[in-house]
């Protein structure tokens, strides 16, 4: 069976992925869709994502300090609710995935995680708006929030409850199967083993035991953690790489000319390397970045649903910085530093599949070029980012199979989430990989109902924000 799946996942993930019309230069259709929604939404919103950057930043500031009235509806307070959110997407894929998007995508990989980032900033808004404007409480008093909501309720009618059902069905195997999930601890599991020579099976059983002990106490301890560990784990991890980049100063200018002039002619930005093509270069770096930040994937609107506000604008611009930080900020400096150091020589454009260097091992090679025991750097990052990624997706998955089944299914599926994670770890990268090639169809599957109810809800979008002024 698993033989099949690995055989057959490729191929699936290829169509959604990977298929574009030659009269749109091959560039595959859900990058153009994903990169299409976020222009659509800038331009509705009057460019909400630089106009308002200032006063959202203000926002998240103002917020981190304080304190929890109890008047208004939700779970969790509004910075909690960011905190959740960034929890779910600063994870491996700041670390791992932006190294995997280079290793087959080329430092020009980079530039287009950048273009999906100030466009997916809109979009991250427009969730956001839509995830508090249709949430709805449920019978023990809890906040159900999401595209399945604005799917069903914005919408209307059974196609909206089609595609509510869709995502929801969607979001529960790509949080037990995929990148949310299996991926994360096995990035955790596999640093852990080269950097320390802890048995992988060990790091899995103390993984889950960890994260099982947050996520069964549900989205308050959830929000509780994570206001707290985001920011030191963003924080250890900044320092790490600002250190490297400081130390090749001088190949900073030279390392952004490579990603931007890679991003339109690979071969000749790297020395004639053959077989990477542009269409390789976007198709990873929107993907990966996807991946990453998570806009228009559709789960940050689960967490921002639950904030304690009735104010769905001012959670909007709360839930753009997110993206604004996973991407621009921790994104960048993995990238940067993988490229200044050129640890990206080491990936299967350079050297041959067998030696090469992809994912995490990438991003620990340039951290070990600079500083001593730098890769344990990367390890304790690894660590921390799959930690809080595990946290947010465990609750994404419970919400949406809470939607489709009802809320007396939530322990259960806190149980069977616990026990993926330690399946997740046992594995090497190598048998990994299918898991991950699952995730991206997962968040495929995702994200076409959600980009479907974001550009038919466009419009009302746009109103909001303009009331709000």
């Amino acid at each position: 069976m698993w033989e099949w799946i690995s055989t057959t996942a490729p191929v699936v993930s290829n169509a959604l992925w990977g298929w574009g019309p030659a009269f749109l230069g091959g560039i595959p259709l859900l990058v153009i869709l994903l990169l299409g929604t976020g222009i659509l939404l800038s331009v509705m919103t009057g460019f909400v994502q630089f106009t308002k950057l200032r006063n959202a930043i203000g926002l998240v500031m103002g917020g981190a300090f304080k304190k929890d009235d109890g008047k208004e509806t939700g779970d969790i307070t509004p910075f909690q609710a960011l905190m959740t959110s960034l929890s779910a997407t600063v994870g491996n894929g700041n670390i791992a995935g932006v190294a995997t998007a280079i290793a087959v995508g080329g430092p020009g990989a980079t530039f287009w995680m950048w273009i999906t980032a100030l466009f997916g900033m809109a979009t991250k808004y427009a969730e956001a708006v839509l995830g508090v404007e249709h949430r709805v409480v449920k019978e023990d008093g809890t906040i159900g929030a999401g595209p399945m909501y604005y799917c069903e309720k914005g919408i209307g009618g059974g196609l909206g409850k089609a595609l509510g059902v869709m995502f929801a069905a969607c979001g529960v195997l790509a949080t037990l199967i995929g990148t949310g999930n299996m991926f994360q601890t096995n990035s955790m599991a596999v640093s852990a083993y080269d950097q320390f020579g802890i048995p992988q099976w060990i790091t899995g059983l103390v993984i889950a035991g960890l994260v099982g002990a947050v996520i069964l106490g549900g989205i308050k301890r959830i929000g509780a953690v994570a206001e707290r560990l985001v920011p030191t784990m963003i924080g250890i991890y900044f320092l790490g790489a600002i250190a490297i980049i400081l130390y090749n100063i001088t190949e900073v200018p030279a390392a952004v000319a490579l990603i931007v002039q890679s991003a339109f002619s690979p071969s000749a930005a790297l020395g004639g390397v053959i077989g990477i093509t542009i269409q390789q270069a976007i198709r990873f770096g929107v993907s990966r970045g996807i991946l990453s930040n998570e806009s228009g994937l559709g789960t940050a609107p689960i967490a921002h649903g639950a904030a304690k506000t009735d104010d769905p604008v001012k959670q909007g611009q709360i839930a753009m910085i997110g993206t604004f930080i996973d991407t621009i900020i921790v994104c960048s400096l993995t990238a940067i530093a993988i490229t200044v150091t050129g640890a990206y020589k080491m990936g299967p454009l350079f050297v041959a599949e067998g030696q090469s260097l992809q994912g995490i091992n990438m991003t620990m090679h340039a951290f070990d070029s600079v500083i001593p025991f730098g890769g344990a750097i990367v390890t304790i990052g690894s660590f921390l980012f799959g930690f809080s990624t595990l946290l947010g997706w465990c609750y994404y998955g419970e919400k949406c199979l809470e939607y489709l089944v009802g809320i007396k299914v939530r322990k259960v599926y806190q149980v069977i989430f616990i026990i993926f994670m330690f399946l997740g770890a046992i594995p090497s990268p190598e048998n990994i990989s299918t898991v991950v090639i699952i995730g991206d169809i997962g968040n495929a599957l995702m994200a076409i109902p959600n980009l479907f109810a974001l550009l038919f809800l466009a419009k009302k979008v746009g109103q909001i924000t303009r009331k709000a002024g």
